[in-house]
């Protein structure tokens, strides 16, 4: 007699068996543990633990994506560089949430659509490096890869690769996220609220010019007031997580096949992407991220060619689901004008339609003289302006912006309203990898953008 079961049991082991097949690939910036026994230990009690989001939501999110994808919403994702455990208080992710939540009500208005708010947040913990050693006078001791990781003083215990960070990691983002959907749905997200907050940046000499907005949008919520709208809704907002889809010892094993559809969710984030890195056609990361149903990106440099992207259509999104794929550029200020038109054209030539997305961050590094790694905030403005007049003159639509950023008052980036110098940087400089606009310096961004929006 034939196990009417059966065919269910072999449907899933045939996932599983895909799911796996990125082990037999070539596979990019991945650790060396100590040994295959304890990184299997480690993988083996975080594919036992609860998913960290759930397939649910994250249908919901690509549903979110595909209107944006259809010029219909537009898409704000802004977070640390690199998330350490020692920065997961409750004050500092309360202080980068606000500074989302305060960016999207601006880019709301401005572009007079909905704004789908994600935070690299909840799991963006591990780094690729250019180098697997860092060296500081005689000593040569492996590069720091993130706390998911290693550590990052400059010393031999604290540079080895511990797989026993991955379980930590995987607790402390299951703490952020605890607050993250405490803080989106509890009143805190209140639109009356973040208007106010922003009003007080608005009311800054630094700021004068976006005073005219603000006053706009205040005049808009008192209008929606006066019409007897339901603010108990706009108390709470969906907050989504992302990061990197970067350690394959963590993704796979937060890996989970949903039992309604039998299909495999990735539930260590909402949205994965893919970096400069580790996007080969053929290896391991483009393998894995093409078998899971979560939305994707994939992040796009200044060498990216028309052939490349349409590749990666094929191979990501294969069926043409609109939220299922979203391109990030990161080519530079002065390269994203030469560079993305015939990326652009490529696509809009084919049956595909991503959700494409700037990241004005990545592309415009810069070491001063005293050797601090920076960023111009003028070249991170020129670069989204470059990518929106890309897409104005392909008759595309600019689907968002993807920013590392923080919500306290470090000194890391030059220039802004605040004018910080070369001089200043040493001030407050806290990133353990790449510089991040300050609170004062996303939302001056968040109002550039918004001028952009209404032009269009």
């Amino acid at each position: 007699m034939v196990d009417p079961s059966e065919p269910v049991v072999l449907a899933e082991q045939a996932v599983i068996d895909g799911l796996d097949h990125w082990r037999s690939l070539p596979v990019a910036q991945q650790p060396l543990w100590p040994s295959a026994e304890s990184v299997a230990r480690a993988s083996e009690e975080l594919s036992i633990l609860p998913p960290l989001v759930f397939a649910g939501e994250v249908d919901i999110l690509r549903e979110r994506l595909a209107s944006v994808a259809r010029g219909e919403a537009f898409l704000l994702q802004g977070g640390d560089c690199a998330e350490t455990f020692a920065a997961a208080t409750a004050n500092q992710i309360r202080d980068r949430v606000k500074t989302i939540l305060q960016m999207a009500v601006v880019l709301t208005y401005g572009a007079s659509m909905p704004v789908i708010k994600m935070g690299r947040m909840a799991g963006q913990f591990a780094k690729p490096r250019s180098s697997e050693t860092e060296t500081r006078g005689n000593v040569t001791l492996p590069a720091y890869r993130g706390d998911v990781v290693n550590g990052y003083d400059f010393t031999e215990e604290s540079r080895a690769a511990d797989p026993a960070r991955l379980v930590r990691g995987y607790h402390t983002a299951a703490s952020t996220l605890n607050l993250i959907r405490a803080f989106t749905q509890g009143g805190f997200a209140d639109l009356r609220q973040v208007h106010s907050w922003n009003q007080g940046f608005a009311r800054n000499p630094a700021n004068v010019r976006y005073e005219h907005m603000a006053r706009e949008i205040d005049r808009a919520i008192k209008f929606m007031m006066a019409c007897g709208a339901d603010f108990e809704a706009l108390k709470r907002t969906e907050f989504y997580t992302s990061h990197e889809a970067l350690l394959m010892d963590y993704e796979r094993p937060l890996t989970r096949i949903d039992s309604r559809t039998g299909t495999p969710y990735d539930t260590s984030a909402h949205f994965l992407w893919v970096g400069e890195r580790t996007r080969q056609i053929d290896g391991a990361h483009i393998d894995f991220l093409s078998r899971v149903r979560n939305p994707v990106g994939v992040k796009l440099g200044p060498t990216t060619t028309p052939r490349q992207v349409l590749e990666l259509v094929d191979r990501l999104d294969p069926e043409r689901e609109p939220g299922r794929l979203t391109f990030i550029t990161r080519m530079g200020a002065d390269r994203i004008r030469d560079v993305l038109p015939a990326l652009l054209e490529a696509v809009s030539a084919s049956d595909a339609t991503p959700v494409w997305v700037s990241d004005p961050m990545h592309g415009n590094g810069l070491t001063t003289p005293n050797g601090y790694k920076t960023r111009r905030f003028d070249d991170v403005v020129d670069e989204v302006i470059g990518f929106f007049e890309a897409h104005r003159g392909a008759g595309t639509h600019p689907g968002g912006i993807h920013i590392e950023l923080t919500g306290d008052d470090v000194t890391e980036c030059l220039g802004g309203s605040e004018q910080i110098d070369e001089s200043a940087l040493a001030t407050r400089y806290e990133s353990l990898c790449d510089p991040r606009l300050n609170h004062m310096q996303s939302l001056e961004l968040a109002f550039l953008v918004a001028e952009e929006l209404g032009a269009r």
